[in-house]
């Protein structure tokens, strides 16, 4: 299905009426959307190939697109604002769309929650958000994956790469999932020495490459000698911290065709099989999850492969590491923990499974994490 320009997807409802904004659709567009069983739309703040979290949405939908019976419309570079309140009530108008999923996580309040409301026949899940089932309407709901238990996994990978002693993380904002991100990179190293210490610098912003390279230059400069991240896209990071002669480990997709010598692993997200889900379900007429989690076990999450720089001893830990957490009996965040400021955050004996609501509203950085929130 062609996809119609970003004025129509965004403007359309205060520059025309919906009959004149049809006749500017690709010829065909509102027959193909009709024919389908059902209409699927995507929205993403950057571009659909930004070797991050953007790619690893479309890569999603375009496991959907392969079903049977549906029809995909997307839209990329949708700014977290009222924008994308106009892209979804296109996608439903125009499309046709009755399951959307606005992937960005400034989406989802106040802007998916508003036009969720106008529309109470169309579903709504975002990526990230935490639903309430007292707060928010019925139609929405989240949908995310334990990718710490990644991030962990590349933490073993640093340790046995690290000649330094110091790991880094560039990070764009302190919301929870991040910081589960961070804390669990530095417990994952820890695992193999507890004398390594994880430097972490926070850009303020999704996407900002000046920044992002600027951080990743400080680290280096501070002695860091692997890092990883959590921006919208890596391929910054990863590109510049290897031209630094810093070992890599990736997120969100898999970048080792940037740096095929220094990239470790990568945390990967899965979203095809999560996608799926949701779209057969929502074909069968079923009603779909509004609070929806999974970690390695559940095919939520992946690794990237194992690259060059592995040893053979960190390739042995690693592998063990990950064959427990797919079992579903590893334990990442245990009893015993305090933040980076000498206060107790876990209580001895109170460890977390990964499903634990409580890591959802994590606001610490551990002890051995260099950095502020702040």
């Amino acid at each position: 299905m062609t996809k119609l320009p970003s004025f129509t997807r965004r403007h359309f409802l205060q520059t025309s009426a919906l009959g004149a904004a049809a006749t500017i659709a690709a010829p065909g567009a509102l027959r193909s959307a009709q024919a389908a069983d059902l209409t699927v739309g995507f929205i993403y703040v950057g571009p659909k190939d930004d070797y991050g979290y953007n790619q690893a949405h479309a890569e999603g939908a375009a496991v959907v697109k392969a079903l049977s019976g549906v029809t995909v419309v997307e839209e990329e570079n949708v700014p977290e604002t009222v924008d994308v309140q106009k892209t979804m009530e296109s996608m439903i108008n125009l499309d046709g769309a009755s399951l959307l999923f606005p992937t960005s996580f400034g989406y989802f309040d106040p802007h998916m929650l508003a036009v969720a409301a106008k529309y109470p026949k169309v579903q709504f899940r975002h990526c990230g958000g935490l639903w309430q089932k007292d707060k928010n309407p019925d139609n929405t709901g989240s949908y995310f994956g334990y990718i710490f238990q990644g991030q962990y996994l590349n933490g073993i990978t640093a340790a046995y790469a690290t000649k330094t002693n110091k790991i880094g993380f560039v990070a764009a904002k302190p919301i929870p999932q991040v910081v589960q991100n961070i804390n669990a990179f530095l417990l994952g190293a820890r695992s193999v020495d507890p004398a390594i210490t994880c430097q972490v610098i926070f850009t303020g912003e999704w996407s900002l490459a000046v920044k992002e390279a600027e951080a990743t230059n400080a680290l280096v400069d501070q002695g860091v000698d692997v890092i990883t991240c959590h921006v919208d896209s890596p391929k910054v990071v990863v590109q510049t911290a290897a031209g630094r002669g810093a070992f890599v480990c990736g997120y969100h997709a898999n970048q080792s065709p940037l740096a095929p010598e220094k990239y470790l692993t990568g945390a990967e997200w899965a979203w095809g099989n999560v996608y799926t889900d949701f779209v057969k379900k929502a074909q069968a007429g079923e009603k779909l999850g509004n609070f929806v989690r999974g970690g390695l076990k559940d095919g939520f999450v992946k690794m990237s492969p194992l690259g060059p720089g592995v040893s053979a001893e960190a390739r042995t830990h690693f592998e063990s590491t990950l064959a427990t957490m797919k079992a579903g009996g590893f334990t990442v965040f245990k009893g015993g923990q305090k933040d980076n400021k000498g206060n107790v955050v876990i209580p001895a004996g109170k460890d977390y499974a990964e499903d634990a609501i409580e890591l959802e509203s994590m606001n610490y950085l551990v002890d051995g994490v260099a950095g502020s929130m702040g």
